[in-house]
């Protein structure tokens, strides 16, 4: 007969050793915002993240657009920067993959690739990754020139040409955002239709600075120290062209990190975790914050926003248990 997990957690209760007062998945801006302010509050506060280094955002050579710093920060830096300033508060960062989650009355455990951890509340800030194209290049030009977000790097690519991949409505969208900064965005899309939107589709067709192809494939993304051209197929007819570009955005889609959440908390169809406004999940004492979440803006100052409050939220559960 198998035991019931929860039953750790309840003998647990009753000593307060080793139980958590919050734990947060995720390393990113909204899980160290959440830990900041957590860990301030004086309760008792672990962050797991899975990667060793931290840092999700780490590829963005200069965050322009994060208030309090007019020159511009590297997402490496800034990480680092909020990692010193929580820990300084007393929270405990540990690596370690999420395999799963349960639920219990007096509260979660958390089962990682290493070991188990338990908690009265948890916030979940796992975040979302962008779907790799596999094109050759990609890799190694990421961010001297290839790029996943024209609001985080339009600004670097003034008065050049640059490609866009993808044809769905953040595609164009970033596309159209794009030239306030290029002088020429070509649209590059496998398919022969456009799945974005006719109005989008429309403003795009509509602009001087952009081009758009269909039934094509970037098959090579190439340069010195930074992307200088990139070879696009023709699927129709094979050929192979070489285009000049001085940068590559790609936008084939984002999935959530959501692999241990499926049977926890209610998410859209996508898998981005539905909250309400204090961060709060269907599941009572569980919260989510920054891009896992169902939200129209995914950005470094929103998912700090979501981290605080989503802290806040889970302070107040704690006080009222």
């Amino acid at each position: 007969m198998l035991q019931d997990p929860c039953l750790d957690l309840k003998n647990l209760e009753k000593t307060e050793e080793e139980l958590f007062d919050v734990i947060i998945i995720g390393g990113g801006p909204a899980g160290l915002a959440a830990g900041l302010y957590t860990s301030r509050a004086n309760l008792k506060s672990l962050l797991l993240e899975k990667d060793p280094t931290g840092c999700g955002i780490c590829w963005i050579k200069n965050i322009e657009n994060y208030p309090g710093f007019p020159d511009g920060i590297s997402g490496k830096e800034l990480i680092s920067l909020m990692q010193e300033q929580a820990k300084g508060f007393g929270l405990q960062i540990e690596i370690g993959s999420v395999i799963d989650i349960t639920n219990c009355p007096e509260g979660k455990i958390v089962k990682t690739d290493t070991k188990n951890y338990m908690a009265k509340t948890l916030i979940i800030t796992t975040g979302v990754s962008r779907k790799r194209d596999g094109v050759d290049g990609e890799e190694e030009f990421t961010g001297r020139g290839v790029s996943y977000c024209a609001t985080c790097d339009g600004a670097f690519f003034r008065d050049v040409s640059v490609l866009v991949v993808g044809g769905g409505d953040e595609a164009l969208e970033e596309a159209i955002f794009l030239t306030k900064f290029a002088n020429h965005v070509t649209i590059i899309h496998s398919q022969e239709e456009l799945p974005a939107s006719e109005k989008l589709q429309k403003m795009a067709n509509d602009n001087d600075k952009i081009n758009i192809f269909t039934e094509k494939k970037v098959l090579k993304i190439a340069g010195k120290d930074k992307v200088e051209f990139a070879e696009v197929m023709d699927l129709n007819s094979g050929d192979v062209e070489q285009i000049e570009t001085n940068g590559v955005f790609l936008y084939i889609g984002t999935r959530p990190a959501k692999d241990f959440l499926s049977q926890i908390v209610e998410m859209d169809e996508r898998g981005y975790v539905i909250t309400d406004e204090e961060m709060k999940t269907n599941v009572e004492g569980i919260f989510a914050a920054g891009d896992i979440r169902y939200k129209k803006v995914r950005q470094v100052a929103t998912a700090v926003g979501d981290g605080v409050t989503a802290a806040t939220s889970a302070r107040k559960f704690i006080q009222k248990l």
